[in-house]
């Protein structure tokens, strides 16, 4: 079949690739416009945008997808369907309209968990057990079309939402490409979401990525790892921002040559910090845990310890500032 791609970060490149490599054309990319990236801030152009040109496609960045120019070459492109992997914007029904096989959607959750548009965020928010990929067609409603297929994928303890996502590419990779296989083939066919199961997965911000240190050291795990590595889970000490990186532990069970044992820490307020040779605990609402990495502000990512030390002015002792 004849592809025009739609995606924008990371993630969609896999998708690309796989069908760079499957026996489709893809003739064209659809991906946002250069917008700001990086710690410095600059302006540039999508990771899908990089790997289309690399491979010599056409690059379409409408600013909106309902603009006339847009439509307009989309419709000169003639695709016979157009694969979807976090494209970032919605589409009007006078796009949908124009592959004859629709759009196919790759969306980072087992429909209908978790419509919108941080899916993998809010399946380790929320505790699951397993998540995985689904393709789907687009249609008006978000994330509401009928299901071609799925993927699964096991949620481990220490998942972060970016190594979770990565393994889902790979594997919601695959399954776009077989997707589009069998629309071709005429085996495959879309069956309606049920009407049970819906929730939504809004886009994590900033603000609501800040530690709350009375709620259970579990939520609190989940949290972090949650925003890790976007849009970064982070706390206060003395007014100024510290950057979270997943917790090295959250119910230690055993003292070794750099923890303290739990049973010797002093019972520790919400936020309050206390230092031990080589290990940092922080209290929650149900008791300590265990920091790994922050980062300061103006500094490099290092291990809590290291970062205590300087704050407290030696290598062991409680610190006396608490988190907030």
């Amino acid at each position: 079949m004849r592809l025009v791609f739609a995606g924008t970060p990371e993630p969609a490149v896999t998708s690309l690739r796989a069908l760079l490599a499957s026996r489709h054309t893809v003739t064209a990319v659809v991906t946002r416009p250069d917008a700001p990236t990086g710690r410095g801030r600059k302006v540039g152009p999508s990771p899908v945008a990089l790997a289309a040109l690399d491979a010599g496609l056409e690059v379409l960045t409408p600013a909106r997808p309902r603009e006339p120019e847009f439509l307009a070459r989309l419709r000169e492109l003639a695709p016979d369907c157009c694969p979807v992997t976090a494209y970032g914007a919605l589409l009007p029904q006078e796009a949908l309209d124009i592959p004859r096989f629709g759009w196919v959607n790759l969306h980072f959750s087992l429909l209908p968990a978790w419509r919108g548009a941080a899916p993998v965020q809010h399946a380790l928010l929320h505790g699951d057990d397993i998540t995985g990929a689904t393709t789907f067609r687009l249609v008006k409603e978000m994330d509401a079309g009928p299901v071609f297929g799925m993927v699964t994928e096991p949620i481990h303890p220490s998942d972060t939402s970016g190594t979770l996502l990565s393994r889902i590419a790979d594997s919601g990779a695959s399954l776009l490409v077989a997707t589009l296989d069998g629309i071709e083939d005429g085996t495959l066919r879309a069956e309606p979401q049920p009407a049970e199961g819906v929730s939504f997965a809004p886009k994590l911000t900033t603000a609501g990525a800040r530690v709350d240190w009375k709620l259970p050291a579990h939520l609190i795990d989940r949290m972090i790892r949650a925003c890790t590595p976007d849009p970064g889970a982070w706390t206060e000490l003395a007014g100024a921002r510290v950057k979270l990186w997943p917790l090295a532990s959250v119910a230690p069970l055993a003292p070794h040559a750099s923890q303290a044992n739990p049973a010797d820490l002093p019972e520790l307020a919400p936020g309050e910090l206390h230092l031990t040779r080589g290990a940092v605990y922080a209290g929650t609402g149900s008791g300590p845990v265990l920091l790994g990495d922050v980062q300061p502000p103006g500094k490099r990512q290092m291990p809590a310890a290291d970062w205590a030390r300087g704050v407290r002015g030696n290598g062991a002792g409680e610190v006396p500032l608490g988190f907030s």
